[in-house]
């Protein structure tokens, strides 16, 4: 009997490993694609705000200017999602509170 919970054991310590070693490789890809991700936004946002602000960033000047706005934009993009956040957070959400109820 003692035999048979300690092979019981043993098997869900391998599994439970194998799952944690998956876990982990799983881990390592999903954190490889975020930042391919986060570098093809970067670079889309980027060639977005220096087209549409007309800006030349073959010359150092240019290249200054286009960071500058594009750091700009990041800021505000940031704010807006605070400010989105914290409407969300104030909101009333109890389950009975439904503006649905109000509606003819």
């Amino acid at each position: 009997m003692v035999s048979w919970i300690l092979i019981g054991i043993l098997v869900i310590a391998v599994i439970a490993v194998s799952k944690f070693i998956h876990f982990k490789h799983i881990r390592h890809k999903l954190t490889a694609i975020f930042l391919i991700l986060l570098l093809f936004f970067a670079y889309i946002s980027f060639t977005n705000v220096v087209k549409n602000n007309s800006i030349d960033i073959k010359t150092a000047s240019g290249l200054f200017q286009a960071t500058k706005v594009y750091v700009g934009w990041l800021g505000l993009a940031f704010n807006n999602v605070k400010s989105i956040t914290g409407s969300v957070i104030g909101m009333n959400w109890a389950p009975g509170n439904s503006t649905l109820s109000n509606l003819p």
